[in-house]
């Protein structure tokens, strides 16, 4: 019987911009937040910025700026659903999403007095979004017989400071399946690849991935893997146009991933 393909789950990277370069780069030293269940949907949306035409007989509209765009997402934590990633069992929710929180708390840069939160990217598929957290909003909604919170729903809301579709090229399975596994403590690649079922690759899983010491891996470092020949339903997607009411234009589009298909466990 054919194996199913893992289901790729969304992550949640911190990421720094260097000067001189237009593409900014992961935070190595960060442990990536990998959420426990994929969300239902990705809502983007792209504002012009204007200025003008507020009077009857002033000046046109004018656009001016890059613009903005936006990326809305509702991600559910449960710690009644036992961990599937050799994680340790937790009795408080909290302890899982505060992993989020850090991404709110802003950090010291070179100049004196002035705090910036970290760079944020969202990595799901071939859906890719880098900016910073605006918002965090936590519900807790279950709790234990002394009172301990055991499932949230948390939404996260991202911005980034221009009109941008982009994508992650290296995903080439469709999204929610690509083949990637993730190094632990202390391993080698040819661990990592006999945990995946196939302890003679782990030259070619290497050379792949341009690690140079294939002895000792980075502890969160994710490895491409090869593409296994899979054909899964492509989400459902619908765009809304520009609101024809008055003020800031804007379009929005909402993806969905259909149910609970995209999720890693399930919920008693």
């Amino acid at each position: 019987m054919p194996q199913e393909p893992a289901i790729e789950r969304a992550e949640i990277r911190e990421i720094r911009w260097l000067d001189g370069r237009d593409e900014p780069e992961e935070v190595p030293e960060t442990p990536p937040v990998r959420v426990q269940f994929n969300p239902q949907t990705l809502k983007v949306n792209y504002t012009n910025q204007k200025a003008g035409g507020d009077q009857p007989e002033g000046s046109a509209v004018q656009f001016v700026g890059r613009g903005t765009t936006k990326l809305a997402v509702d991600l559910l934590f449960d710690v009644t659903v036992p961990p599937d990633d050799d994680g340790e069992p937790v009795n408080d929710v909290r302890k899982l999403t505060e992993k989020l929180f850090y991404f709110m708390k802003p950090k010291p840069t070179d100049e004196q007095d002035k705090f910036v939160p970290p760079g944020v990217r969202f990595l799901w598929g071939s859906f890719l979004f880098d900016g910073v957290m605006d918002s965090m909003n936590e519900t807790l909604d279950f709790f234990s017989s002394d009172g301990r919170p055991l499932r949230a729903t948390v939404s996260i809301a991202l911005s980034q400071q221009e009109l941008r579709f982009r994508f992650n090229e290296g995903a080439g399975a469709s999204a929610g399946t690509q083949p990637q596994a993730e190094a632990r403590a202390g391993d080698s690649v040819q661990q990592l690849a006999a945990r995946q079922g196939r302890p003679g690759d782990w030259k070619a899983i290497a050379a792949a991935n341009d690690i140079e010491n294939p002895r000792n891996l980075t502890p969160g470092l994710r490895l491409s893997l090869t593409k296994p020949s899979v054909s899964v339903n492509a989400p459902r997607v619908s765009v809304q146009g520009p609101s024809a009411s008055a003020g800031t234009p804007s379009a929005s589009v909402q993806t969905g991933f259909g149910g609970r298909g995209g999720l890693s466990g399930s919920l008693g």
